[in-house]
């Protein structure tokens, strides 16, 4: 594939993902998105002008800025679980990748500039339970068998790489890995953290990312961190062991994720204040190279954060 072997965040190239694609479904769109699935969204046209209409912004965003773009497939909740429980077949799950595969593939081809701002496919892959509080824990071994199916769908219909995004413990994210691995394609791993900066599972994350590459033989292109304020986990990082995180995907929103998942309302803080708390971040984050955002965030946190970054 075009960046499969060479992924340029790799080499160096700084590069913007986009926001809370599901937060700007239901709150700016109106868009109903029953288990906050957003593949769901491709069901209707409207969903479908929407995403496009989203995922052109920040594709805008990268061109004008000078960045790559990590391009985004709406597949957090896309894997059998969750299909099940919203009454969709295996074979329409596998066409909803091949179809998001190409949709991204086509806006590449339409916009991408060669050496300034390279796009690249990101197959995005959630959780098998919760991305809050898990109910369910699986095993490494039990994580590769249910995530292989989507991770070699991706591999299968072009995807660059793959991101296990919102991840809360440690055994889900070495499955995956794994699961890559086997499939030969890259992956990320992005770890979510509480207010106290660990994970959902009471793992710190050293222990996590330490963990994973343990037992994957570091497999893992890079680490990230998603859904979680600046000021949950800034106190966490040290230079000492941070050098294998590359991503920061923060909330605006300094809620909990149980405030998160109650609230009615969209919190989406500051946007100038948090592209500040990212160029703070950055003198911690030695090869920070993915700059993005998750829930409540848009196109204006990821501008705020590109600016604060240049200026730092």
């Amino acid at each position: 594939m075009k960046y499969r072997n060479a992924l340029p965040q790799l080499a160096g190239k700084s590069m913007i993902t986009d926001g809370g694609l599901e937060t700007s479904l239901v709150f700016k769109d109106g868009i109903d998105l029953p288990l906050f699935a957003a593949f769901k969204a491709l069901e209707t046209d409207a969903g479908v002008a929407a995403i496009d209409a989203y995922m052109k912004r920040f594709a805008e965003m990268a061109i004008r800025e000078k960045h790559g773009f990590v391009m985004d497939t709406p597949t957090w909740r896309a894997s059998a679980r969750w299909a099940a429980d919203l009454g969709i077949s295996h074979d329409t799950l596998r066409a909803v990748h091949q179809e998001t595969i190409c949709t991204l593939s086509n806006l590449r081809n339409a916009m991408e500039v060669e050496g300034q701002s390279p796009f690249v496919i990101n197959g995005v892959i959630g959780p098998q339970d919760d991305g809050y509080a898990p109910t369910r824990i699986l095993t490494a071994d039990q994580a590769q068998s249910y995530h292989d199916v989507q991770v070699g769908w991706f591999e299968e219909f072009g995807a660059d790489m793959v991101s296990a995004i919102t991840m809360t413990y440690s055994d889900e994210a070495i499955g995956i890995a794994r699961a890559a691995r086997h499939h030969g394609i890259p992956v990320a791993i992005a770890f979510t953290l509480e207010t106290d900066g660990l994970l959902p599972s009471g793992e710190t994350l050293q222990q996590a990312i330490e963990a994973v590459d343990a037992a994957t033989g570091s497999y893992p292109a890079y680490y990230m961190i998603n859904c979680a304020h600046p000021d949950h986990f800034a106190h966490v990082l040290d230079h000492s062991w941070t050098k294998r995180i590359m991503g920061l995907r923060a909330n605006a929103s300094r809620l909990s994720h149980a405030e998160l998942d109650a609230a009615e309302t969209l919190d989406d803080g500051d946007p100038t204040e948090l592209g500040q708390l990212y160029a703070e971040l950055s003198a911690m984050l030695p090869n920070l190279t993915v700059l993005g955002g998750c829930c409540g965030t848009d196109h204006r946190h990821v501008s705020a954060i590109c600016k604060a970054m240049a200026a730092a």
